[in-house]
């Protein structure tokens, strides 16, 4: 049976800069898992009020940052609130291809195509062909379609990619050259063809 194309773990959070700068500070100190944990639920780095919101929210974050080379990790740590957040979304498109399809097709097409917004009526015309490229898509319940969606679009809006989630207005978009950099890698083709489809 195929690997599925898409997953649903994107409901856990969106780019959550904050988070993953402290995330990537514990990755670079190379603890091991017990320490790791440690420090995320005995110290409470994330500074959250529920353990089971650092979990979740710190499952998302290890995930998206793993498969990464530590230059990553440092851009994210150290790097301006900006390198952060375009290298964050550099991670999520990585780790979700429902995030970077959308990007790379359906706000794309509405650029070239003089689109001024990017609108919940797209994303479901886009939902609607996931279901056909990946059918466990259709066993999603109705609570995580409408979560991913939410999360999809406050991830664009962090991003400067829309002007906000509340108008949707596509702003211009431009990828800065050190995290460009650090895509120049055929592993990481993908991820940089989204992100410069809407430049």
């Amino acid at each position: 049976m195929p690997e599925p194309r898409f997953n649903g773990e994107i409901v856990a959070g969106s780019l959550m800069v904050n988070e993953s700068r402290k995330i990537a500070d514990l990755l670079l100190q190379g603890l091991d898992e017990k320490a790791f944990y440690a420090a995320l639920l005995m110290d409470n780095v994330l500074q959250k009020r529920s353990p089971a919101t650092t979990r979740r929210q710190s499952k998302l974050i290890r995930n998206r940052l793993l498969p990464l080379h530590e230059d990553f990790w440092i851009m994210i740590r150290d790097g301006s609130h900006e390198q952060a957040v375009q290298t964050l979304l550099a991670a999520a498109i990585m780790h979700s291809r429902i995030l970077g399809d959308f990007i790379r097709n359906v706000v794309n097409l509405q650029l070239k195509t003089f689109q001024s917004q990017v609108t919940y009526r797209e994303w479901d015309a886009y939902f609607e062909e996931c279901k056909q490229i990946d059918p466990t898509v259709v066993e999603w319940s109705d609570s995580t379609i409408k979560k991913i969606r939410q999360v999809v679009f406050r991830i664009l809006a962090e991003a400067k990619i829309i002007d906000s989630t509340r108008n949707l207005k596509i702003i211009h978009f431009s990828l800065l050259p050190e995290v460009k950099n650090l895509l120049d890698n055929d592993a990481l083709r993908y991820t940089r063809e989204c992100l410069e489809a809407i430049q």
